[in-house]
């Protein structure tokens, strides 16, 4: 996982085959971020394709879709208290 250039990679949305270019740290927090909503990742590549607009490519919505769930993750309550249990 340490490349940082961007690999192809094959979605299928709505029917439609389609690739988008996401580097491997990306992908694989956007693997983990299906996993954790209990769906597939064409599922949510779907979802976030429907609502992204025009303003962005897929790629682009994804990546930020992701940073979005960490940073969400990040500042939820419930993680700090999973952070305090650590330092006991």
């Amino acid at each position: 996982m340490n490349d940082a250039r961007p690999r192809k990679r094959s979605l299928t949305l709505e029917g439609h085959r389609t690739s988008v270019s996401l580097e491997d740290a990306f992908w694989v927090a956007f693997v983990e971020m299906a996993r954790a909503q209990g769906t597939s990742v064409n599922a949510l590549a779907a979802r976030i394709d429907r609502e992204r607009g025009t303003s962005a490519g897929l790629a682009s919505a994804i990546r930020v879709a992701v940073l979005r769930d960490l940073q969400r993750m990040a500042f939820a309550p419930e993680h700090d208290d999973a952070r305090q249990a650590d330092r006991i």
